[in-house]
């Protein structure tokens, strides 16, 4: 078993990135600059929002946290996300998800300026990542093809199997995984909680990527030997043995299915601080306009 680490690969290319952050402040007199909008109080979106302004910091950028309350009305916030995409002074823009129950998050999404989207969610960035065209692609895949680039690993020819489809994750890692690119390449399936014997898929795949939300879904007993695991859950449970007062999880039982695996993913230490280089990188390319110009 060999460790996809995504401390080390990280701290790698934020280093990267704090040098051409830095001839970017020489060359233009500003620092790349995010902005990210939090709205109520959920504790581990506060806590998402404060490690990306604490990396944006690392890497010498510019970030600024925008805090509502939950109240907050749709019009105030689709307000206030005009204003900043009007911004010359704002490279980035990301509003924090999951959002109050009465604001629609797919209009909070449409009303950010495609070419500010360093999330990657906008319509206009999922539908030319599609095509293969410049786009920012949503950072946690974004983050999962940086590791996978990281290590080598060529994916041509291999058998992915996503577990989960979400808009930010799954789906997206679906596309990314079959395009004509590297990593790319693969025949990919896309499964879902609807899929019938979801298990007999999995152990077919030479890549799992497992993004359904559910603490060590994904056991030995259903992993190929020798496949390739990458973990995108993050499942939160409460514990008395830590500072945070809760412990971290992933979909996949690591115990068990790193002895099957020929690479696999942490949790922590994998896919979250992956996607934190991801945003961080389409934050720099919105600055610098090598996307959209």
């Amino acid at each position: 078993m060999n460790l996809l680490d995504g401390k080390l690969v990280s701290s790698k290319i934020k280093e990267d990135i704090k040098q051409e952050a830095a001839a970017f402040l020489k060359a233009m007199g500003r620092r790349p600059h995010l902005v990210a909008i939090l709205v109520g109080n959920d504790g581990a979106s506060e806590t998402y929002v404060a490690s990306k302004m604490r990396n944006c910091e690392l890497v010498g950028f510019e970030s600024t946290n925008i805090h509502y309350e939950e109240d907050i009305t749709e019009e105030l916030l689709i307000a206030k996300i005009k204003e900043l995409n009007a911004d010359n002074q704002v490279d980035g823009l990301i509003v924090q998800l999951p959002l109050p129950k009465h604001i629609d998050p797919e209009r909070i999404t449409e009303a950010i300026d495609y070419r500010k989207d360093v999330d990657g969610f906008h319509p206009i960035n999922l539908g030319r990542m599609q095509r293969n065209l410049p786009c920012f692609i949503p950072a946690t895949p974004y983050g999962i093809l940086l590791m996978l680039q990281y290590y080598g690993i060529d994916t041509a020819g291999l058998h992915a199997v996503v577990v989960g489809r979400s808009n930010i994750v799954g789906s997206p890692m679906s596309i990314l995984l079959a395009r004509n690119s590297s990593p790319g390449n693969c025949t990919v399936t896309l499964t879902h909680s609807r899929t019938k014997n979801i298990k007999e898929e999995v152990l077919r795949a030479d890549i799992v990527v497992a993004a359904i939300g559910k603490k060590h879904f994904i056991t030995a007993d259903i992993v190929k030997e020798g496949a390739i695991i990458i973990d995108v859950g993050i499942n939160r449970e409460s514990s008395t043995q830590t500072k945070s007062g809760y412990k971290l999880y992933g979909d996949v039982d690591f115990e068990q299915v790193s002895s099957k695996a020929s690479w696999i993913t942490p949790v922590p230490g994998g896919v979250g601080l992956m996607t934190i280089v991801g945003l961080l990188k389409n934050t720099l390319d919105a600055a610098k306009g090598s996307v959209y110009s």
